[in-house]
């Protein structure tokens, strides 16, 4: 059985949250794409350094009018997809009012990544990758340039999320038994390797056996 982790998909509305998702669930370009309304839901099965894990995501609408819905699917996630588009600046100046909301409601250690959608517009770009990449650094976040319409490093956002979320839980710098951290274990035995490093003596040595 895999253990469960709910992701997010935040961002404006028209940045591409919706086709990001269709193109990770479906493997294709969601064509007649309309703005979401309050959310939407996908789900995959994927394989993570050797670990089986679901990844439950849920997409939100980036329209003004379905924050208060939308806010409310933010608690317990352990992970995001911060999308702003290339092509307007205006969807890039949203993102720190987008990232409070997300370490606010959700928690202050949910792992964020930021993805610059529409990769395969670039003659109309208006946000450039260094200034991109110098916001995710300022505010700790990882950074990709996606394009939800050819593909190209759609898959490898979910999955470096993942993986971070992973070594964090390993490292003991997440813990999955805290409530609302957005990880659902689906195999006990997961649950003992993966003991936070704050345990008593006793659980650490049954962790060595």
């Amino acid at each position: 059985m895999s253990d469960t982790v709910k992701f997010l998909v935040i961002g404006s509305a028209g940045t591409g949250k919706s086709c990001l998702l269709h193109q990770f669930i479906e493997n294709k370009f969601k064509q007649d794409s309309n703005h979401t309304i309050g959310v939407e839901f996908g789900s995959r099965v994927v394989n993570v350094g050797g670990k089986t894990v679901k990844l439950q995501i849920w997409d939100t609408a980036g329209q003004e009018r379905f924050r208060s819905v939308t806010r409310s699917y933010y608690r317990g996630a352990a992970g995001a997809l911060l999308v702003y588009d290339i092509t307007s600046r205006e969807t890039y100046n949203a993102l720190t009012n987008w990232l409070t909301d997300a370490r606010t409601l959700a928690s202050p250690n949910i792992v964020i990544i930021l993805c610059g959608n529409k990769k395969d517009l670039d003659a109309d770009r208006e946000v450039t990758f260094l200034e991109a990449s110098r916001f995710a650094q300022e505010n700790e976040l990882m950074f990709l340039e996606t394009s939800a319409l050819t593909g190209e490093n759609v898959e490898e956002g979910f999955l470096k999320c993942a993986r971070t979320i992973l070594n964090k839980i390993d490292s003991g710098e997440l813990d999955p038994e805290r409530m609302g951290s957005g990880i659902q274990y689906g195999d006990a035995s997961l649950r003992q390797l993966r003991q936070p490093r704050g345990t008593t003596t006793q659980n650490k040595q049954q962790c060595n056996c």
